[in-house]
C-alpha cells in the first residue's frame, strides 16, 4: 500500500517561477514520481495544459489575505455522498463522483491502493482509512474544461462558492 501526501499550494508558477497573487487563477497538475505525488502549480498565462505523464489536474485562485476561509468540510458527509454514488453509470455522476475521491484522498480519508486499467478506463481501488472499506472509482479521462467544470459543482455542493 502506497500512502501519497499531496504538498499545499506552493503559490509560485512551476513554469516561470513568478510568484502567483491572490486572487489570480492558477492551474495545478500532479505527477507521480517514485512512489510520490509531485505537486506543480501553473500561472494561467503558463498553462499549456496538463503535462503528459500528470495523474490529475485542477484549477483554482490563489485566497486574498483577507478572505474569510472555506467553511470546514464535514468529511464524514462527503464520505456518504461518494459512496452513494457508487455503481452510478452516467458519466457525470461518475465524474462528480472522481472528482469527491480525489478530494476525499487529498483530506486523507481515502488512500490509493492500486491503479488499473479495465477496458477502456483507468479504475482506481481506494481504501478508506477509516473503515478498510474498498472502493473502485473510474477515471473518467475528463478534458480540462470538463474537469474545472466538475471541481467548480463539487464546490458548490460543498457550499465553497
Amino acid at each position: 500500500m502506497t500512502e501519497y501526501q499531496i504538498q499545499p499550494n506552493t503559490r509560485r508558477c512551476a513554469i516561470s517561477g513568478r510568484d502567483l497573487r491572490p486572487g489570480e487563477p492558477y492551474y495545478t497538475a500532479l505527477l507521480e514520481a517514485g512512489g510520490q505525488f509531485i505537486r506543480q502549480d501553473y500561472s494561467a498565462e503558463a498553462w499549456k495544459g496538463p503535462p503528459q505523464a500528470a495523474f490529475s489536474f485542477w484549477s483554482g485562485r490563489v485566497p486574498n489575505e483577507t478572505e474569510p476561509r472555506k467553511p470546514r468540510v464535514d468529511d464524514d458527509l462527503l464520505l456518504e455522498c461518494f459512496e452513494r454514488l457508487e455503481g452510478q453509470a452516467e458519466p457525470g455522476r461518475v465524474s462528480f463522483r472522481y472528482v469527491v475521491a480525489l478530494l476525499l484522498m487529498r483530506r486523507k480519508r481515502l488512500k490509493i491502493e492500486e491503479s488499473r486499467i479495465e477496458g477502456e478506463h483507468e479504475v482506481l481501488l481506494l481504501r478508506c482509512v477509516r473503515t478498510g472499506a474498498k472502493h473502485l472509482v473510474v477515471k473518467p479521462g475528463m478534458t480540462e474544461d470538463e474537469m474545472t467544470a466538475v471541481q467548480e459543482e463539487v464546490f458548490k455542493v460543498l457550499g465553497w462558492q
